[in-house]
């Protein structure tokens, strides 16, 4: 499988990477393991956690994600050097002091992360999301001394716009720290505004890797929800709803006609979308069965035309 440069990390990877919130969450650990051994076997190679992951579910506290990623690990020995490993910290774990990217709780949270991850190293850090309570400088100070110690390869910003981002950046360039590397939008079909503009233009400047999430709207460009009927009982129901519009559905139009043109289903062609999306790196996307890591690969593989992008970036315009 192709693989790409990820900003100025120095790795590449293949263009999709799993998103790990579904671990511990809408996938047991006996599922998730046969999931991550699919993706690694479709020629897969990166993922991507928090330790926050999945404190929303009922009777989780958080890092359910990150302890059954570590489980899995520690079930398949040389697995670990075989993955490229996201992780994040900044949002709230329950605790005093707890949250925010401040020096102290960094310090902290990355040791529980690898507690958890049964790791000595993460391959890319992200702040979670902006933290106004302390300085750029802080947060880069103690990601350096990560780096420094090896605990992590490299970082990166998560939710982060292009004021945020270029005043980050400034500061790791006046203050002789590390920079960001990676910068993860939310970005899909339908939610465009946080990246296109000012966002990617910077990420392309500064050559930023740039990683998505939301890929397929909280599954909504698969194009199985039509209706609120078709929300009840679903998990990712209160994610969905606000795509039931009129947009939504002019989306959902042009994405299964050039899917039925192409033989393929529409998530794979919203996928492929982004993959060839300038700017885009590889965008962050989960599974929770074998057929839907099949989908990926076949989303890698599909050549979009100039006309059938063009197509699809006017009806999310």
């Amino acid at each position: 499988m192709k693989r790409t440069p990820l900003g100025t990390t120095g790795f590449e990877i293949a263009p999709i990477v799993f998103g790990g919130n579904v671990f511990g969450w809408t996938l047991d650990e006996a599922e998730s393991f046969r999931i991550l051994d699919a993706f690694i076997d479709h020629g897969f190679d990166a993922i991507d956690t928090a330790d926050v992951y999945s404190k929303w579910a009922e009777g989780n506290s958080g890092g359910e994600s990150e302890t059954v990623l570590g489980r899995w690990f520690e079930a398949r020995p040389g697995m670990r050097d075989k993955v490229k490993l996201f992780t994040k910290v900044g949002s709230d774990m329950g605790g005093p002091g707890e949250k925010g990217l401040g020096a102290e709780w960094i310090s902290k949270a990355i040791d529980r992360s690898l507690e958890r991850l049964k790791t000595d190293h993460v391959d890319l850090y992200f702040s979670h999301w902006p933290d106004d309570s302390v300085s750029h400088a802080e947060t880069l100070a103690a990601y350096d001394k990560l780096l420094k110690a090896g605990k992590v390869r490299a970082i990166g910003a998560s939710n982060y716009d292009a004021d945020l981002l270029t005043a980050a950046l400034e500061t790791a360039d006046a203050e002789g720290l590390p920079r960001y590397q990676v910068i993860q939008p939310e970005y899909n079909l339908y939610d465009r505004d946080g990246f296109d503009g000012p966002l990617r233009d910077l990420c392309l400047r500064e050559n930023i890797g740039v990683v998505t999430y939301f890929s397929l709207a909280a599954g909504f460009l698969s194009g199985k929800y039509r209706s609120k009927a078709d929300l009840e009982g679903r998990k990712r129901g209160g994610m969905v709803e606000k795509y039931l519009t009129d947009r939504g559905m002019a989306i959902l139009g042009v994405l299964e006609d050039v899917a039925s043109q192409k033989g393929a289903k529409p998530a794979e062609v919203a996928t492929a979308w982004l993959i060839n999306r300038e700017g885009v790196s590889a965008p962050i996307a989960s599974a929770t069965s074998l057929s839907q890591v099949e989908s990926f690969a076949k989303a890698v593989e599909m050549s979009l035309t100039d006309e059938e992008m063009r197509r699809l970036t006017d009806a999310g315009a």
